[in-house]
């Protein structure tokens, strides 16, 4: 492993981060076993193969990022970040182990479901900002954008190995143990903040407590042009393109007619592609805003291949391009936004971030499972293209403006 100035994985030099990533990784892989657990339960045991209903459960995880946008972005910008942290890890643990409980009861109802995800979503609306600004205080900002990158490597690497170890620990044991394993898992993150040196931490200047601060947040975003293009592309993907619970669920239950092995290969076949996104991304000693028309048309493209693809090889190969292209399109738009930002609004523009790229499920997952349900998985797909392709116009115009108006935009 190379921990040179300039390597990809520069950032594990410092020991805080090095903490910080082992228990992260951890939890990340109990995370993905929870998505890929949560997901199959709802479409096989307590619907008939229902898409709809896994874009209600979507909706219900991610709408609270866009709810509770006001104070998500002022927590991050105001509170101290490591116990916020320790709050919000904790409560998500509490949640997986009450849901695995149920489940292994077998009292466990569609409701209750839709309750817990909408409970994890109110808590990781507050989590979230926090743990992405959290990144500059364990490096700084000269390795800001290895740090994101590192991160998304990690998250996606535990995508590799959560859905297979689920899709094992369901056909041996049963959906519930996969959130109890999940429940668990959150151990590891809390340990590594106990053991963070806080006598390192780079703690920015907290924003001073004023009425209106999360409105200046958008007044913020919106006298940058930049950023306002990358909203509005974080709006047509975030809504209609990352809804892969849907597409690979309903392709590889309606399509293919796989089992829980098949469909959890088919998430860890398209981590592949996140993962080497994220790895691309890490390499890069600063992220450019040309990569967001690459990404977005190559995300696109792949939604093209998956929607056509006449076997199931053919679609798990095609979903290597589109985690590619999306970690891509994720991780600049990420670190664009945060290198650009100053350092007392990073919490506030974050959390306008992650509420436009998230907080558009609840519209964009309902009816993308209504047109898997009522059209086919396949169109559901060319829906996800279209929102790729779209992104890569919005992109082209933004920079086709800069040029003409020889904006110096932060690239």
């Amino acid at each position: 492993m190379r921990l040179s100035e300039d390597g990809m994985f520069r950032s594990l030099r410092s020991f805080n981060y090095r903490v910080w990533f082992a228990g992260a990784l951890v939890s990340n892989i109990g995370t993905w076993m929870q998505r890929t657990a949560q997901d199959w339960l709802v479409l096989t045991g307590l619907t008939h193969h229902s898409a709809a209903a896994v874009g209600i459960v979507m909706g219900l995880q991610f709408g609270p990022q866009l709810l509770l946008l006001p104070w998500s972005g002022y927590a991050a910008d105001h509170l101290d970040q490591r116990k916020l942290l320790m709050v919000t890890q904790a409560t998500l643990g509490a949640l997986s182990l009450g849901l695995g409980v149920l489940t292994i009861s077998g009292a466990v109802q569609l409701w209750q479901v839709y309750t817990f995800a909408f409970l994890f979503g109110c808590t990781t609306a507050l989590d979230s900002p926090v743990r992405q600004t959290f990144v500059s205080e364990l490096v700084g900002d000269g390795d800001l954008a290895n740090a994101v990158a590192l991160n998304s490597t990690s998250f996606n690497a535990a995508r590799m190995v959560g859905p297979a170890v689920a899709g094992l620990v369901i056909a041996s044991a049963g959906v519930g143990w996969a959130f109890v394993l999940n429940g668990l898992s959150f151990v590891a993150v809390l340990f590594s903040l106990t053991r963070l040196r806080t006598q390192d931490l780079r703690v920015r200047d907290r924003a001073h407590p004023a009425r209106g601060s999360m409105t200046a947040g958008f007044r913020y975003v919106w006298s940058r042009p930049d950023l306002k293009a990358i909203i509005f592309m974080l709006a047509l993907i975030g809504t209609f393109g990352l809804n892969f619970p849907i597409f690979i669920s309903t392709m590889a239950v309606s399509v293919f007619h796989a089992n829980a092995g098949g469909y959890g290969l088919l998430s860890s076949l398209m981590a592949v592609g996140t993962v080497t996104g994220a790895l691309f991304g890490a390499k890069r000693s600063k992220p450019r805003f040309e990569s967001l028309l690459v990404a977005s048309a190559l995300f696109g493209a792949g939604c093209v291949l998956a929607a056509i693809a006449p076997a199931y090889g053919w679609f798990g190969a095609a979903l290597v391009p589109i985690g590619i292209a999306a970690l891509t399109f994720m991780t600049t738009t990420n670190s664009l936004m945060q290198l650009s930002t100053e350092p007392a609004m990073r919490g506030r523009v974050l959390a306008i971030r992650l509420a436009v790229a998230l907080g558009g499920t609840p519209v964009g997952a309902p009816i993308v499972g209504w047109v898997a349900d009522h059209l086919g998985p396949r169109w559901a797909l060319v829906v996800g293209a279209a929102s790729g392709f779209a992104s890569a116009w919005v992109t082209w115009r933004a920079m086709h403006a800069r040029a003409s108006s020889e904006a110096d935009l932060p690239l």
